[in-house]
């Protein structure tokens, strides 16, 4: 039964999230049929917001599987997923109690102190608890106090890194609705700094004058589309018809096949922007009653995603620009005697194009530019630091990636260093 609440219900984001606005409904006293239709639509937002990202990462498996055979690129690539089922079998159970307590302390936080967030982007957490349960163990504490430290480093991560956000999300929002739970918020942050610099917040990127013979370039889906299939199709020119044709198509024309996957990877973005519609519009409204009953005046923190819609154009230049500095970082790391990082596009999708969103605010075109920029760079060095900080751990071939897993395992190694404990 543990492990099915564990494994199966905590450990599952929709189920999770639909759990969470259940709560909030009940709570409200709404109608038997407000009630199942607002869960059943949280869950559904959720899991469409999935299925658009495995749509979007399969064609971003293709795509760097002929990267890396088009330039010979061999290194680490940073992969959450990757590494989190690497650490199960070691740290596994560490991992699950510092999830569901460092919950618990998320929710006492933020009902008893001025950060009111409720971080609800239940695979972060997981991710996060696991960093955590690794970086204590490396540092030299195991048992019940890696647990209750654990836990608290958790909870405060859940808190404190949405209200770093809060006033950057309102501008882009325009309200207070929600805040933003995902652990790329150092890479945000600064995009949004650098974007105040170097920027004009009045020129923005969704001012961007497009020819009338160009119109159709508004449509984000076909913006998209246009920019991937130049993309896919350049690096299949240098991959080569016969390695593609081969090993990757199926035998299937290796122009055609990059133009196929070009368009799956657009389609990915236009399911998840259509989840994140159907999530923010049932969890919103569902939490209220979390919030009034339990922490009064708290607002749910959502996974990155949901800024993508208040600024499209942002979206595709930050991926842009955030993928270019983690290709030109690929180069400089070694040579300052790092592990080469990989730019992974998935990492450099999600977080770059939200690090666009926050650069834009601030900082309008180039803002979205060069904000993005400095968040390829943080996410090509922190892993590669955080590599060396975790020393002989096992991981081999992959680390964690996001910004905010490097910032706190490199934060957790270095004070547990300077006691001592190390």
């Amino acid at each position: 039964m543990l492990d099915v609440i564990m494994n199966d219900i905590l450990g599952t984001p929709s189920i999770l999230v639909g759990l969470f606005a259940l709560i909030g409904l009940l709570l409200q006293k709404k109608s038997s049929a407000d009630i199942v239709s607002g869960t059943l639509k949280t869950v559904m937002g959720f899991v469409i917001i999935g299925a658009g990202a495995s749509v979007l990462t399969g064609a971003l498996d293709i795509f760097s599987k002929m990267f890396d055979h088009a330039f010979n690129v061999q290194g680490v690539i940073p992969n959450n997923e990757a590494i989190v089922a690497a650490a199960q079998s070691e740290f596994g159970t560490a991992t699950a109690l510092i999830m569901v307590f460092g919950m618990i302390v998320n929710i006492l936080l933020a009902r008893f102190t001025p950060l009111k967030y409720i971080f609800l982007t239940g695979h972060h957490t997981l991710f996060m608890a696991c960093l955590i349960a690794v970086a204590l163990s490396v540092g030299g504490l195991n048992g019940p106090a890696q647990i209750i430290i654990g836990s608290i480093l958790l909870g405060l991560c859940m808190v404190i890194f949405p209200a770093m956000l809060q006033p950057y999300v309102r501008q882009i929002t325009g309200s207070d609705d929600f805040a933003i739970g995902h652990f790329g918020t150092i890479g945000y942050f600064v995009s949004a700094m650098v974007g105040k610099w170097v920027g004009n917040k009045e020129k923005t990127t969704e001012q961007i004058k497009v020819p009338q013979s160009l119109g159709f370039l508004r449509d984000t889906s076909v913006a998209v589309s246009l920019t991937m299939t130049i993309f896919f199709i350049a690096v299949a020119l240098f991959a080569g018809q016969s390695y593609i044709e081969t090993e990757l198509s199926g035998g299937s024309n290796f122009i055609v096949f990059s133009f196929i996957q070009a368009i799956t990877f657009a389609a990915g973005v236009y399911i998840i922007l259509a989840g994140v519609r159907m999530l923010i519009a049932e969890i919103v409204p569902a939490f209220k009653g979390i919030a009034d009953k339990l922490a009064p005046n708290t607002k749910p923190a959502l996974d990155c995603p949901t800024v993508f819609p208040f600024a499209p154009n942002a979206v595709i230049i930050g991926f842009l620009f955030s993928f270019l500095a983690g290709l030109l970082s690929m180069f400089v790391l070694p040579v300052i005697g790092l592990k080469v990082i990989v730019p992974g596009l998935v990492p450099h999708f999600f977080t770059g194009a939200a690090a666009g969103v926050f650069g834009n605010i601030t900082g309008g075109r180039r803002g979205a530019m060069a904000g993005a920029f400095a968040n390829g760079i943080i996410i090509s060095f922190l892993p590669a630091v955080l590599l060396v900080l975790l020393g002989d751990i096992g991981f081999e071939g992959t680390t964690f990636g996001d910004s905010d897993f490097g910032v706190v395992g490199i934060l957790i190694l270095s004070i547990m260093e300077l006691l001592g404990l190390a």
